[in-house]
């Protein structure tokens, strides 16, 4: 049974991905309440389904759903929200973007903002694309509606230009640089920090967002300072089917040995690499933990995800000038008890140290006792960051 809004105004979060819709509605207020939530996974494969996470009891969705496109899963969730009493309430609308080169924060959609949005399609061929099919069906279906974009690279906005630069000729530069990326992430992971540890928050900070996308940011006094997500997602720390950095001439090289044209590399490097590519079997950490006793390939892509993240650590110290809060989270940084422990290992020289009897029970705090640098885990939420955002931009909160 959905949750009652007693009248009160609703807001949509949507986070469209490249083979995902994410979704929640809530309730609007200083501090948003979630009422309903789900999600359509699949998307373009035979896999394809309609899933609830939240609440349990709320009406059932397609379930199962015939093979389709963005359009089909679209117009599939626009059509089961339009059916939920709770939609009746929602005035406004929080899209997660993921590129929104020089903006500071979020915006509401114009007609002005949706064309620099479709210039910018070329950046993010994975998700704008979907996105503005998303925001233009909305606007079709309830004109009323006030939308929101809510950027992924605002949250970087604030490093410094040197962070920032890209070393190629100026004159290929323009709309180049290093955006960063997860930036809705760790905008809710810095808002928690501040009510966890005040202090802390103020201080030197490594937020490590590791999940099926993976990245890390150096914060100082509240503000990104270095992010490893450059110029496109695809950069950085080793993902589940991203490489992170690659040598460029590697581009050459294929193109010459293997007749790769630049559709193809792309692919490879958006859909075919990383944990997925090293291992040859899979893209979840999970599967590859349970095959590591028995697969080299496995151990292989294991030890490359984890090395990755120890040097970035090791980076940001530098970048920082020594660091005071290491915070995990995404799917793997929140859950993988043995991925965090090795990661970890051998920072003892920064003050960095696990705490084995803490390790496994996902405590808050899991480092040793009297360490220099306390080392946690957060719970992200890009769709309440989302919501945040929406309430404060429309000045939607009442109470």
């Amino acid at each position: 049974m959905v949750v009652p809004m007693n009248d009160a105004p609703a807001l949509l979060t949507i986070n469209a991905g490249s083979s995902s819709i994410r979704f929640a509605v809530y309730r609007a207020g200083a501090a948003p309440v979630r009422v309903l939530a789900g999600m359509i996974d699949g998307i373009g494969s035979k896999r394809m389904a309609f899933s609830i996470t939240e609440p349990a009891g709320a009406a059932p969705p397609p379930g199962r759903l015939a093979a389709g496109d963005h359009r089909v899963a679209i117009r599939v969730l626009l059509d089961w929200l339009a059916s939920q009493p709770v939609y009746a309430a929602v005035v406004a609308v929080g899209h997660r973007i993921v590129c929104g080169t020089d903006h500071v924060g979020p915006q509401p959609i114009t007609a002005a903002l949706l064309k620099e949005l479709r210039r910018l399609a070329p950046f993010d061929a994975d998700h704008l694309p979907q996105q503005l099919v998303l925001i233009t069906e909305l606007s079709r279906r309830r004109p009323a509606l006030r939308q929101v974009a809510c950027f992924d690279t605002s949250f970087h906005r604030t490093m410094p230009r040197v962070a920032k630069l890209l070393p190629i000729p100026q004159r290929y530069a323009a709309g180049a640089e290093r955006y960063g990326f997860h930036g809705l992430s760790y905008a809710y992971l810095m808002e928690e920090l501040a009510r966890l540890d005040p202090a802390a928050a103020k201080g030197r900070v490594i937020l490590a967002h590791l999940g099926s996308g993976a990245s890390m940011a150096a914060v100082h006094r509240g503000v990104s300072v270095d992010t490893s997500m450059g110029f496109s997602p695809t950069s950085g720390l080793m993902m589940s089917t991203r490489p992170g950095d690659l040598d460029p001439g590697l581009v050459y090289y294929l193109a010459r040995s293997q007749q790769m044209t630049a559709a193809q590399f792309q692919r490879m490097v958006t859909h075919e690499s990383g944990l997925l590519g090293v291992s040859g079997t899979s893209a979840d950490l999970r599967d590859l933990l349970a095959r590591e006793a028995r697969d080299p390939r496995a151990v292989d892509a294991i030890a490359l995800f984890c090395y990755q993240a120890k040097k970035r650590i090791g980076a940001y110290a530098a970048v920082l000038g020594g660091v005071e809060t290491l915070v995990f989270a995404g799917g793997i940084g929140e859950n993988a008890s043995v991925i965090r422990q090795r990661i970890c290992a051998g920072l003892g020289f920064l003050g960095i140290a696990i705490d084995r009897r803490r390790k496994s029970r996902h405590a808050p705090v899991i480092s040793e006792t009297g360490r220099r640098v306390a080392v946690r885990i957060i719970h992200t939420d890009e769709e309440l960051m989302i919501a945040r955002s929406v309430v404060r931009l429309l000045k939607l909160a009442a109470d």
